[in-house]
């Protein structure tokens, strides 16, 4: 049942079904995002069981998929199941970098492709969000924002601090920075947010409602779109987004900083150039001291159509897990491996079963955590899906 790990870090698992139909690629990365011990009250690189939940680093993003495919394909091999194709589990690394490296999904896609070849692949990105402890809806990611980051850098003389002048580089880039922050990319929807809010808009209530019925129209009401951009989440599914992650700046605390510098990360709608993106950002900073420099390459893919076998499926058995939730296509505005299997032409799908309070979204935050029902469910769901969705016989 299982090949041999291709490259450290990669780890590849097959179980063999009759061939009739071609395989399904289940993917999911092991590596997390850092976390600072004296930030969490439990140790992040330990599970934790607590309160009823699971808490860990990657225990949402992305363990929970890792070990629902690996427990689910042992029990496949254990029943005895003959599926009508392969079932494959890539687990791979570097996700968090966006494989920076090339040697995650990317060293899978340019030196085992026979390995991971597909028909398809189910991958994070995609889950069920709860409020007041009810499933209102299931997601299917089918596309992505492209992540691409810019370093800012001011350079100044310096000097002596006893001697302070205006022309600080500090100061030039902390008004740049402000004048950002108050600068929002224009709205732009595509297929699947205007499919996603023609969704939300069924399952929200009052004025939110309202303001996405007025958003999607033909002329879209611009206080609605206002009124809506004040939710982070609503806002990062309308329009690009660039937001200051990282500072730093001068070298001693008694002289004049001669470097002041941040990094700024943006999560830029599909089909956007991002070298438009880039001059919006100058032209924003309004500063032509503070230099712009492209520090990473995004990854752009078009999006996976959504065919009615996938579609027919999820939506039948989400019915028996989570009745009444609506199946709503999403538009991630957060990255995964999924572009580059895309790019490789596997659609993939992001789509995990796990259930989680829509205002309780932790991944890549403190005290990361999913409720430890729903991971068992969701390892439960998964079993079923990629059962109904690979035929044969137990």
């Amino acid at each position: 049942m299982f090949s041999p790990a291709p490259h450290k870090g990669n780890l590849v698992a097959r179980l063999h079904g009759s061939g009739a139909r071609k395989p399904i690629l289940l993917l999911a990365h092991l590596d997390v995002v850092p976390a600072l011990r004296e930030d969490w009250s439990v140790d992040p690189f330990k599970l934790t069981e607590k309160d009823g939940y699971f808490y860990a680093r990657g225990s949402s993003d992305d363990k929970y998929m890792a070990s629902a495919f690996v427990t689910n394909l042992i029990r496949y091999k254990q029943e005895g199941y003959k599926p009508d194709r392969d079932i494959i589990v890539a687990l791979e690394t570097d996700e968090e970098i966006l494989d920076a490296n090339a040697l995650g999904i990317q060293w899978l896609i340019k030196n085992h492709r026979d390995l991971i070849d597909a028909e398809f692949a189910l991958n994070e990105g995609g889950g069920v969000g709860l409020e007041n402890g009810k499933a209102t809806r299931v997601s299917v990611q089918t596309t992505e924002k492209v992540s691409v980051s810019f370093a800012l850098e001011v350079r100044d003389r310096g000097g002596h601090s006893s001697v302070p002048r205006k022309d600080n580089a500090i100061y030039r880039l902390a008004e740049g920075l402000v004048r950002l922050s108050n600068f929002s990319f224009p709205l732009h929807l595509n297929d699947t947010t205007r499919a996603y809010f023609d969704h939300v808009a069924q399952l929200e209530g009052g004025q939110t409602a309202t303001d996405i019925r007025a958003m999607v129209a033909d002329k879209p009401d611009t206080d609605a779109v206002a009124r809506l951009s004040q939710s982070a989440g609503y806002n990062a599914q309308l329009r690009t987004t660039c937001v200051a992650t990282m500072l730093s700046g001068g070298h001693a605390v008694n002289a004049l900083p001669q470097t002041a510098g941040a990094k700024v990360n943006c999560r830029i709608m599909p089909g956007e150039p991002v070298e438009e993106v880039k001059a919006t950002l100058e032209r924003v900073l309004a500063d032509d001291k503070i230099a712009v420099t492209q520090i990473d390459k995004g990854v752009i893919s078009q999006p996976s159509a959504l065919n009615e076998e996938i579609l027919g499926s999820i939506e039948k058995l989400s019915a028996e897990f989570w009745p009444g939730a609506v199946v709503v296509p999403i538009m991630s505005a957060g990255a995964t491996d999924g572009s580059y299997l895309r790019n490789a032409g596997i659609p993939t799908y992001g789509h995990s079963g796990m259930a989680n309070d829509v205002s309780d979204l932790r991944a890549h935050g403190r005290d990361e955590r999913v409720p430890v029902n729903s991971f068992y469910r969701g390892e439960e769901y998964l079993y079923r899906l990629v059962k109904m969705l690979s035929g044969g016989t137990s």
